[in-house]
């Protein structure tokens, strides 16, 4: 696990009770039912290029704030936001909150948790584990 600065970890434990958090199971569990939500992976670019969950959408932290309205017009939509262990994803929860998003998770354990689990990854080529 990558070592986090603990003013990084002050803000993060901050907003940690303003927003819903999931489990990485819980969302393995929703895609095999196929319930209907749009997965959205904040990490960089290139984090995403290397791997992403299926049916995930990236829209990295960096630019969320400005693009997410032309995205997802709808602020009812639901939205679950992953990164790479569940902390960038929780801040830009809090944030989609606060730009009216109601509904809103942050998947705790992100994309670390989710390979750690042995579930499906695709590769930019199209191809899974």
């Amino acid at each position: 696990m990558a070592h986090h600065s603990p003013r990084f970890l002050q803000i993060v434990e901050s907003v940690r009770g303003n927003i819903r958090e999931c489990t990485v199971a819980d969302v393995q569990s929703r895609l095999a039912r196929g319930e209907k939500f749009l997965l959205l992976d904040v990490r960089e670019a290139s984090e995403f290029a290397a791997g992403h969950l299926p049916t995930a959408r990236w829209m990295g932290k960096g630019i969320l704030e400005r693009d997410i309205e032309a995205m997802v017009p709808d602020p009812a939509t639901e939205l679950v936001l992953y990164c790479g262990g569940g902390f960038r994803s929780a801040l830009a929860a809090d944030n989609l909150q606060k730009m009216g998003y109601s509904n809103v998770l942050s998947m705790d354990g992100g994309f670390r948790g989710w390979t750690e689990a042995g579930y499906e990854v695709v590769r930019e080529s199209g191809t899974g584990n």
